[in-house]
């Protein structure tokens, strides 16, 4: 069985036991999440798509940890110019397993 969630203006999809990186959640490491926004579900023999959500589908995972992704280096250039910026960022992620499907 398989669900597509919506979280942090992204979609993801996700089984039982899987693993995500997702935008930063504001609870704390080891605390049980709910994620109620749920595009689709699937088990194999039936396929149920909301619109926009499916009503009483929920996706509950663990906080594993709090931390951040790799670091981005953005550069800006105008040619001719002599104009030159760069700038670095690292985005702020939870990381999230999943631990049961309810549809």
């Amino acid at each position: 069985m398989f669900a597509v969630i919506e979280t942090g203006g992204k979609q993801y999809k996700v089984e039982k036991g899987t693993t995500l990186e997702i935008e930063k959640l504001p609870e704390e490491t080891g605390k049980t999440i709910n994620f109620e926004q749920v595009l689709l579900t699937s088990d194999g023999k039936s396929t149920k798509v909301g619109a926009p959500f499916i009503e009483g589908a929920k996706v509950t995972g663990k906080i594993l940890n709090q931390t951040r992704g790799e670091k981005i280096i953005v550069i800006k250039k105008k040619p001719k110019k002599r104009y030159q910026l760069k700038q670095g960022h690292r985005q702020e992620i939870t990381v999230v397993e999943i631990t049961e499907i309810k549809a």
